[in-house]
């Protein structure tokens, strides 16, 4: 399974053309920070970026992990003192090209083709967002993490004959962060798993061996593979 939350080609194509510059990102840097002036949109080229907010007591939840073609930035157009409100990490080294959010204002107004591809993109990322609150509420700490492994193999998974692996190494801090919990929190529900064989770790991948059990436990509702996602 491939990373599903690109733009689609048509978006792209259509964005290309209002790219102002591209933009060099290093990791440990942010691209953006909450409470900044949110005047520029981004789209990946290449290297990680990690979308997150602080909570009221000052631990972070991780909403997306990004990676190339996906579009990112504080999409509250004809405003002119947005500010993010979220916090974006660069995880790995790479480039993103900038596009001034007053110079693609103007273009909206008198492109429908882009305007429709825009708004489509922006009711899915809306989707994506409302599905994990939605867990995280509704679910409880374990439903959090059983909602996010299951993200994680629509995401990255690949089918091995013993299960699903996840093809991206994730720290217990990191699963923590997705999941709005602490990290001693995680390690015991991993181990409860791992005990019941539901899932095994080696070297941080994870490899699910029982995809339904997750999903039974969350009274999974089977949502779409591009609005059940990480990214």
């Amino acid at each position: 399974m491939q990373p599903i939350q690109e733009i689609s080609a048509e978006l792209s194509h259509m964005l290309e053309s209002y790219v102002h510059h591209d933009s060099k990102i290093e990791k440990g840097s942010y691209l953006y920070q909450e409470g900044e002036n949110a005047s520029e949109i981004y789209i990946i080229r290449s290297g990680k970026v990690q979308i997150s907010k602080l909570t009221p007591d000052g631990s972070e939840l991780t909403l997306r992990l990004c990676s190339a073609n996906d579009l990112l930035g504080e999409f509250s157009l004809n405003s002119t003192t947005t500010k993010h409100k979220l916090n974006a990490k660069v995880l790995e080294n790479g480039t993103v090209a900038v596009i001034y959010k007053n110079e693609l204002e103007k273009h909206l107004l008198s492109d429908n083709g882009l305007a429709f591809e825009f708004m489509r993109w922006m009711s899915n990322q809306n989707e994506i967002s409302q599905s994990k609150l939605r867990d995280l509420i509704l679910n409880g700490k374990k439903g959090a993490l059983y909602s996010t492994l299951i993200r994680l193999t629509n995401s990255y998974g690949t089918e091995i004959d013993s299960g699903i692996l996840i093809n991206h190494s994730l720290t217990n801090q990191e699963i923590a962060n997705f999941c709005g919990t602490s990290r001693e929190v995680i390690n015991r529900l991993l181990s409860d798993l791992r005990k019941n064989e539901i899932i095994s770790v080696e070297k941080g991948i994870i490899t699910i061996h029982d995809l339904n059990y997750l999903k039974t436990e969350i009274n999974c509702e089977n949502c779409p593979p591009n609005i059940c996602t990480i990214e």
